[in-house]
């Protein structure tokens, strides 16, 4: 039994054991020695997660024999019963049924109208002010549309939900998915098979976002409920768009009568007249009207001292003619005037939400933080009077309401009031009976309380967050809440700081790594886990650490699997080492390691590592024929786009040149330093050219094994610096120098459509005397015996230089 509500836990979801906030459990602080710390095992997509409040949740790729089986559908019953639970609760002692009958005066027509787009299919946005009624306006719709679709009808609210949660949520009344959160692939092959009406109040959100919904759904029908501010949907949305005003006079004064439950008097009649033309015939105003006449019929007593704030009052009663009636200003903003007839402890209550936003907690927790054994009786007077409204699962303070009480001094103690919900929260939902279900129906008050300390940024408010996000956020990724749970952890991220709880601010950042790797963000999530990393480095933190570590192999796991998909690889974690290349071991050394993957942009150079591009080639020519592939290890190398615009005429003079040598030239033996071959072209006066000035298309046909290149490199060789492909901007790579020279063939070849086998291995690039490095060729210092001096330069690289060879009479040819 609960010493301050006289209700068993089950009942309304405290725990026993009185309002003294403790060490919770679930936040990952025991309250006992012996009391184990609760974790959570649930599957998110292709990850087993385990929420683990003490240490930071765990993540693992989904063993087969752990994945969940196919969501299985709720039947009529148990979608019936999800819907109770969803609905807020009903308060005791309201009279629900006077401001829910009344506000439906003069909307008949509307109701019908809504009905019969729903029945054909059709998609409806309501849109109205607050106080319009549209609240209970789509309850009676959807009681008419009940049994009209296959799924029936599913109540959401959009309140504080993006429309990924309402994705979620409208999965989760339809289908049962305990502890299951599927991705966003798997997500969206389940919501087609969903045929049911949804009605969804307090929508946020349009434009694309509002396109996403109905794209994801298509087979429900929506009846939206929106204020003017909020975003209309884009052009050409399927949605039907319905004003909701006012309503007309004699509505009010029937509304008003009903209310009071009995007729009014000439001045009454003339006073709700006035109200009328100032509310533009709002229903809200005139619940709020009839309190006060109420109010007045008591002669001004509180709620608590009397027979009962909404027992009838016969005509002619004590008090009801001594009061005046209130004025003009006074009726256009009630709430204060209201407030002060009210007990204290509604009065408390009305602070309390004033402190967390306008945000009302549930009616089990206010005799705790009330102090008041009966404060849960105070939550009917106040929806009777119209000053709080549903919102979801709970109730919140109705439109201008906050403003008002602001005004007329309830904000006074606001911070000390949040700071004392926010530790009467931890204690509870860290408490052993509390569900993770029902601490996540919870959230809004929750997260209230977090984001009001923590906008206080002083150091004592701000632990007091810290605590009760670690307490109440593992809650809400347990109770599948992540919206909430990130909100969470994002307060309590900026409560650590602003406390300068470092270990703390580490936890939340590895959470949140966590969420956005379920969320497959893999930058963010790669982020969060860095600087949490960084954080438990500096504390010493040696298991946080190894866990931050273990998160952020699967992000890199994750990258991978996304390059390999659509062919972009993953940057290097920082510090990490690059991967080498496979390759056999007599092929393989430290200077040939390069990125595993190929990447179709620009690649970045790894310190110490040369790099090796290649280029577009002509056109006809397949991608495959113009990369420079190895011959051993088969290895993907990293191709660069440095093709300028004038490479395709370039290319097409060169072919023309090579296809003038093929014809004229002949075996040219006679030359001092041996025959003048496309690989190797001279000047006129012997020597040979520069690499920046060669280009050849395609070596000789190797005769022998030995003529065959083994492995590549990442460096152009100094000789000929030059690309030696089809394309005129391929750089080659070297052949391993255990292999034998390819011997000159003494005459030009015309080019085959396959890209060289680069002959040469990567030297200083300042030419040498020393002819052996140079197996392909004649001797570099030509028959004069001088060295050309001259290397290729960065323009030439970049812009495609003019390739010069020479004729069989040693005459050059551009």
């Amino acid at each position: 039994m609960d010493p301050n509500t006289g209700r068993e836990p089950e009942e309304n979801g405290v725990p026993a054991g009185g309002a003294a906030p403790g060490v919770p459990a679930f936040g990952g602080m025991r309250t006992g020695p012996d009391e184990p710390v609760r974790t959570v095992r649930l599957v998110a997509g292709r990850y087993l997660v385990t929420v683990n409040p003490l240490d930071g949740s765990e993540m693992e790729p989904c063993p087969p024999g752990d994945r969940p089986a196919e969501p299985a559908r709720r039947d009529a019953e148990e979608r019936a019963e999800a819907a109770r639970a969803a609905a807020p609760p009903v308060p005791p002692g309201a009279p629900v049924h006077a401001s829910r009958t009344a506000t439906l005066e003069e909307r008949g027509e509307e109701t019908e109208r809504l009905v019969r787009l729903l029945t054909r299919g059709r998609s409806v946005r309501l849109t109205g002010p607050s106080g319009a009624g549209r609240t209970r306006l789509l309850d009676a719709v959807a009681t008419a549309c009940a049994g009209v679709a296959p799924d029936g009808v599913v109540r959401l609210s959009g309140y504080h939900r993006t429309p990924t949660d309402l994705l979620y949520a409208l999965l989760a009344a339809v289908h049962r998915t305990p502890q299951y959160r599927p991705d966003r692939e798997e997500l969206l092959r389940l919501l087609p098979g969903i045929g049911a009406i949804v009605v969804l109040d307090d929508l946020e959100f349009g434009g694309r976002a509002l396109d996403e919904l109905l794209d994801a759904t298509p087979e429900c029908a929506f009846l939206f409920s929106a204020t003017p501010d909020v975003p209309a949907p884009s052009p050409g949305c399927p949605v039907e768009e319905v004003f909701l005003g006012g309503i007309g006079r004699a509505a009010c004064l029937r509304l008003l009568e009903r209310a009071v439950q009995r007729p009014l008097t000439d001045e009454e009649t003339a006073w709700a007249a006035d109200l009328w033309f100032e509310s533009e015939g709002l229903p809200l105003r005139f619940v709020q009207a009839a309190a006060l006449l109420r109010l007045r019929d008591r002669g001004g007593d509180a709620a608590g001292d009397g027979p009962g704030l909404f027992a009838p009052t016969a005509a002619g009663a004590p008090g009801r003619h001594h009061t005046p009636l209130p004025s003009a200003a006074d009726a256009a903003a009630p709430a204060p005037l209201i407030a002060d007839r009210l007990g204290p402890a509604a009065q408390e209550t009305l602070r309390f939400a004033v402190a967390l936003g306008g945000e009302l907690p549930h009616q089990a927790h206010l005799p705790a933080l009330t102090q008041d054994t009966h404060a849960d009786a105070a939550l009917g007077d106040l929806l009777g009077c119209g000053l709080i409204t549903p919102a979801g699962g709970h109730y919140r303070l109705a439109a201008t309401v906050r403003d008002q009480l602001t005004a007329a001094g309830y904000a006074d103690g606001a911070t000390a009031r949040a700071h004392t919900a926010a530790q009467h929260y931890a204690w509870w939902a860290g408490h052993p009976s509390v569900t993770p279900e029902r601490a996540a129906a919870e959230a809004d008050a929750v997260l209230a309380a977090m984001a009001a300390l923590t906008a206080g940024r002083e150091g004592a408010h701000a632990s007091a967050a810290v605590l009760l996000a670690r307490t109440a956020a593992p809650a809400f990724a347990a109770g599948l809440h992540w919206s909430a749970w990130e909100r969470g952890l994002r307060h309590g991220q900026e409560a650590a700081r602003l406390a300068g709880e470092v270990a703390e601010e580490a936890y939340f950042h590895h959470e949140l790594g966590v969420l956005a790797l379920c969320g497959d963000h893999l930058d963010r999530a790669r982020a969060e886990l860095e600087a949490s990393i960084g954080l438990r480095g500096v504390l010493s933190d040696r298991s946080g650490a190894v866990a931050g570590r273990r998160a952020l192999a699967l992000v890199a796991d994750r990258e991978r699997q996304s390059a390999e998909g659509t062919g972009t690889p993953p940057p290097p974690a920082p510090g990490a080492a690059v991967p080498a290349a496979a390759a056999p071991a007599a092929a393989t050394s430290a200077s040939a390691a390069g990125p595993r993957h190929a990447r179709p942009g620009p690649a970045t150079p790894v310190a110490g590592t040369p790099l090796v591009t290649t280029r577009t080639a002509s056109a006809g020519k397949k991608d495959d024929e113009t990369a420079v592939r190895p011959a051993a290890a088969g290895r993907s190398t990293t191709r660069r786009n440095l093709a300028a615009a004038g490479a395709g005429v370039l290319l097409a003079a060169v072919l023309g040149t090579v296809v003038t040598l093929g014809a004229t030239s002949g075996d040219g033996d006679d030359r001092p330093g041996g025959p003048a071959t496309l690989e190797q072209p001279t000047t006129p006066d012997g020597e040979p050219t520069t690499p920046a000035d060669t280009w050849s298309p395609e070596p000789p046909p190797a005769t022998s094994a030995s003529a065959t290149p083994s492995r590549e490199s990442q460096s152009p060789s100094p000789s000929t610096g030059a690309p030696s492909s089809t394309s005129p901007t391929t750089s080659p790579t070297p052949t391993d120098p255990s292999t034998s020279p390819t011997r000159p063939t003494g005459r030009p070849t015309e080019p085959t459509g396959r890209p060289t086998r680069p002959t040469q291995r990567p030297t200083d690039p300042t030419p040498t005397d020393d002819p052996t490095d140079e197996p392909t060729t004649p001797d570099p210092t030509g028959p004069t015996g001088k060295p050309t001096g001259q290397s290729p330069s960065a323009s030439d690289s970049q812009s495609g230089p003019a390739a010069r060879t020479a004729t069989a009479d040693g005459s050059p040819t551009a």
